[in-house]
């Protein structure tokens, strides 16, 4: 079985973060969210993996490379603009030929062992679909199931979902799917939908099957699930929860677990965590901050209370040495931020 990881897309819930940024390299305690789809699909064994990329390519392939750190062997194919996960399937069939596959979107992440979902498929049916009890449906690919509890119909973000079982960013195809993304038509949003695809496979008689997740799903796409991730993820971590990189320097300072602290980053006269991931060359000094990602390089400084915040590479955000204020950011790459005044609460 061959993996293929889609890292293409605007990453627009993300801005002003993804304006410099792939939304895919993004870190989960302080480990790119890409990275962690490469280590499971190799983990079960897919080690040719194609990823699919678009205008943040250069960056993409720089952090993976060849894979070989992994164990795998990447293969980049280009995308030329987010034409869907559909298009993807479309430009990727050169290097899938008729091997069954496992399609992961490179911005998801899940609990569940990726083991269980691939268990046993061979392409011989058509597809596998991996599911998820969600609050919000509309906003997702929903399935309906028939009353034997076969998948019936698949819709696209509908205005009325007939379930809240959510596509989860998890497909495995058998080569049936190339002749399905040939022959679906663009959307009203102008893209060729993964969902209008295997339906196509539905309506054609195939069978798709699917799986219903037990653990947590969350795509990453905005700041609030980004942080919440981060938070499911430092759980995991042993002990008292903190984790300092040799090369961090610790001064006068309390981590309240769970914590990870990248090598090269300092932290003086502060408090920081619970769920915080500090990541190389950081800085936090004379500052209080938990429930917040800071990316390489970023620095806090004087700020009484940083919290659900992401902080992109290299961002400076300062306060007013006294001055009680707590703020929520979430600031793109090399972005300048003094904070004083009235206080409160500020998405940026």
């Amino acid at each position: 079985m061959k993996g293929l990881i889609l890292s293409g897309g605007s990453g627009r819930r993300l801005r002003p973060l993804t304006h410099t940024s792939a939304k895919q390299l993004v870190p989960i305690a302080n480990v790119p969210i890409l990275h962690y789809v490469v280590a499971d699909l190799v983990g079960v064994g897919i080690t040719d993996i194609g990823i699919v990329v678009g205008d943040t390519g250069n960056e993409v392939r720089a952090s993976v490379g060849d894979g070989s750190r992994w164990g795998a062997s990447v293969t980049y194919i280009d995308q030329e603009a987010p034409l869907g996960l559909a298009h993807a399937v479309k430009v990727a069939e050169g290097f899938l030929g008729d091997e069954p596959f496992a399609m992961y979107l490179g911005d998801n992440m899940f609990e569940d062992s990726l083991d269980e979902v691939v268990e046993g498929f061979d392409g011989s049916v058509a597809a596998r679909l991996l599911l998820a009890h969600v609050d919000d449906p509309s906003s997702f690919g929903v399935a309906e199931l028939a009353s034997d509890g076969s998948i019936a119909a698949l819709f696209e973000k509908p205005a009325e979902p007939p379930s809240d079982l959510a596509l989860v960013g998890v497909y495995l195809f058998g080569p049936r799917i190339h002749e399905a993304v040939r022959a679906i038509e663009p959307s009203a949003r102008g893209e060729l939908e993964i969902t209008d695809a295997i339906q196509w496979l539905l309506d054609s008689g195939e069978t798709v099957e699917h799986r219903v997740l037990d653990g947590w799903w969350i795509d990453t796409g905005k700041k609030d699930p980004l942080l919440a991730c981060n938070r499911l993820v430092l759980d995991r971590l042993g002990g008292d929860g903190v984790v300092v990189d040799d090369g961090a320097e610790v001064v006068d300072s309390t981590l309240v677990g769970p914590v990870v602290v990248a090598a090269g980053a300092r932290i003086l006269h502060s408090t920081v965590g619970p769920y915080v991931s500090v990541g190389g060359d950081c800085s936090i000094e004379r500052s209080t901050v938990e429930h917040s990602v800071l990316m390489q390089g970023a620095s806090v400084t004087d700020l009484d209370h940083l919290t659900a915040s992401v902080l992109g590479r290299e961002v400076e955000v300062s306060g007013v040495p006294g001055e009680s204020v707590r703020v929520s950011l979430l600031l793109g790459d090399h972005s300048v931020v003094d904070v004083g005044g009235s206080g409160g609460c500020t998405d940026g």
